[in-house]
């Protein structure tokens, strides 16, 4: 199975980055890795010279979709599954020929996602329900921690189990796995979306060519920062995104979000747990 990936990179610590080129070349022998440098200044590695490594330097910051779409044009004309990489993760030589196993046995497979670990080996909680604007809004600045924490128990799935495959409404794009013939049929990222949100834009638009699955066999690791937390200029991004995603599929009245979130909380919780 042809594997291409694609990794955007934007004034990204050296030792991150590297980081995660050696863990593709590692794990994929054969594989490209196709990176797009959103830097105002190119950034500089050996890595960026290996015969596996087609480097671009964009020029400007085009944002997460637009940088990886460029990639996605050029990768998955000649690859069966394309992954997505942030800079600030690495991985085992296991984790892509286990990936690319999944997809060759099942052809319905559109998206897989391992699972995510912080550093320390912590559990990152990346599956989740598709957004409501509660999930997004309210429960993000809720001062009722105790209602907070259930919100958030329920949105990110915390009851999905960790020892088996799960069928699941979204997956993070961190380190995201697709099949590369339907990435293209949809013409990968809808590049209204700057940063934030795209990711689940994205896999929904997938979810409704086939299967989107959980991994918990296998496993990463993610420097994960939270920007949008720390920075205000980054919540910014963060509500424009959201609105935009929002305006686009709907704010209160989605039957695909409320049919999907519902199939998923049935399986995990029995139909008491159905979103209303």
């Amino acid at each position: 199975m042809n594997i291409s990936a694609s990794l955007v990179l934007f004034n990204s610590p050296t030792r991150q980055f590297e980081s995660c080129i050696d863990s593709f070349l590692a794990g994929c022998p054969e594989g490209v890795l196709h990176i797009a440098d959103n830097s105002a200044a190119p950034l500089l590695s050996q890595r960026f010279t290996h015969p596996r490594v087609v480097y671009r330097h964009m020029r400007c910051n085009l944002g997460f979709g637009a940088a990886h779409n460029v990639c996605i044009r050029d990768a998955c004309a000649i690859s069966d599954v394309h992954l997505l990489l942030n800079p600030d993760v690495h991985f085992g030589t296991d984790v892509i020929e286990a990936l690319a196993a999944a997809f060759d046995q099942d052809s319905s497979l559109m998206a897989a996602m391992p699972q995510i670990r912080y550093p320390d080996g912590s559990l990152q909680r990346l599956c989740k329900l598709l957004p409501t604007p509660s999930d997004l809004l309210v429960r993000r600045f809720l001062p009722i921690r105790s209602l907070q924490e259930r919100l958030n128990s329920r949105y990110e799935l915390h009851s999905l189990p960790q020892d088996r495959a799960s069928e699941v409404p979204t997956l993070s794009g961190c380190f995201l796995a697709m099949r590369s013939a339907d990435l293209l049929a949809i013409d990968g990222f809808d590049e209204r979306f700057f940063m934030y949100m795209e990711d689940v834009d994205l896999v929904r638009r997938l979810s409704r060519r086939g299967a989107v699955r959980y991994r918990p066999d296998i496993h990463v690791v993610h420097e994960y920062a939270k920007g949008s937390y720390r920075s205000r200029k980054l919540l910014g991004y963060h509500l424009k995104s959201a609105i935009l995603y929002f305006n686009k599929w709907g704010w209160f009245i989605d039957s695909y979000r409320r049919r999907i979130n519902a199939a998923c909380l049935d399986r995990l919780c029995g139909k008491e747990a159905r979103p209303h």
